[in-house]
């Protein structure tokens, strides 16, 4: 009986010791797990920063991916001028330029010319410029006219037994035609018409304030000015039921990236009874000598009948004479 009283207790107590063994154990557990959570997480925060500090500095991947700075590239404009080599020869050419470009001159000699062996020199007012390639013939300089102060006249001398030189002036497009006098009447509709080779950028009217230009807005007075664009090159100004005061000097502007170009208009509005003037001299020119015309055919058939009848009375105091 002990010895099996003592094996049932062996049997109840083995498990009351088990599981006071594992309460025991199971506070080192999450004793650990919240240091190592405390070291993961000082380790995340040593390697935020870290990574802040890293971001500082040039990110390789991404300087890889920035493009890579670019030369600008312009359009290369070609122009020659062919010299015949005789003394004294002076040639020009006129070179419009409205936005930047790259231009390359040239002058050459005629292929029979008697000129031989020139010395060369290319010149932008005193200032002397090497020619940047040249043959047999011809002389060329390359310009990157990228401002307006690259504008301007450029020249080059031709020396030998004799001298020639030629010129080419490089500026911004002008406006085409001559400057007019645009005579019109009052009621009338003016018309101005503004044309340049290369397009600007802007189109501006002016009409002329004494010694001041106002530019001209059409939204402003729309039954008075109307400005209509034709083409990027061609603009046009109307000014609608013209009076006296319209009468006065106007521009158009045209705008390029390397200067403006400007042209200049006088407009003159008369009265309506103006080109009627020379109608009533005319008519009063005739009513005059039409009115004298039949003055002097009365006259002369009066004094025809005065002539007749003096001469009747003679007739008769004659014939009475002889009766008696």
């Amino acid at each position: 009986m002990p010895a099996a009283f003592s094996g049932r207790r062996l049997g109840r107590l083995l498990p009351l010791l088990l599981c006071i063994s594992l309460l025991e154990g199971s506070p080192a557990g999450p004793a650990m797990t919240t240091q190592d959570s405390s070291q993961t997480q000082v380790n995340s925060v040593t390697k935020g920063k870290a990574g802040l500090n890293e971001s500082s500095g040039p990110d390789v991947a991404t300087e890889e991916l920035k493009p890579a700075g670019k030369e600008i590239s312009y359009d290369v404009l070609e122009y020659e001028i062919v010299l015949p080599g005789v003394s004294g020869t002076a040639l020009q050419k006129i070179v419009s330029v409205g936005s930047p470009t790259k231009v390359e001159l040239t002058c050459k000699l005629e292929e029979h010319s008697d000129l031989k062996n020139p010395q060369v020199t290319w010149k932008r007012r005193n200032e002397t410029i090497s020619h940047t390639s040249k043959t047999q013939n011809s002389w060329t300089i390359q310009l990157t006219v990228s401002e307006s102060s690259h504008l301007g006249s450029y020249s080059c001398v031709l020396k030998g037994e004799v001298e020639v030189n030629a010129t080419f002036h490089l500026q911004v497009p002008k406006i085409e035609g001559k400057e007019k006098t645009l005579i019109t009447y009052e009621r009338d509709l003016a018309v101005m018409i503004c044309k340049t080779e290369y397009a600007p950028m802007a189109w501006t009217w002016y009409m002329t304030n004494g010694t001041e230009l106002v530019a001209i807005n059409p939204s402003s007075d729309t039954n008075k000015f109307q400005i209509k664009i034709q083409s990027a090159n061609v603009n046009r100004l109307e000014i609608l039921k013209l009076t006296k005061e319209d009468s006065g000097i106007y521009w158009c502007e045209a705008a390029f990236r390397l200067g403006s170009s400007k042209k200049r208009f006088e407009v003159k509005v008369l009265s309506i009874m103006a080109p009627l003037k020379p109608f009533i001299a005319v008519v009063v020119e005739v009513v005059i000598l039409v009115t004298t015309i039949a003055l002097y055919e009365v006259y002369s058939k009066r004094r025809g009948e005065v002539n007749q009848k003096t001469t009747l009375l003679g007739n008769e105091s004659s014939s009475r004479q002889r009766r008696s």
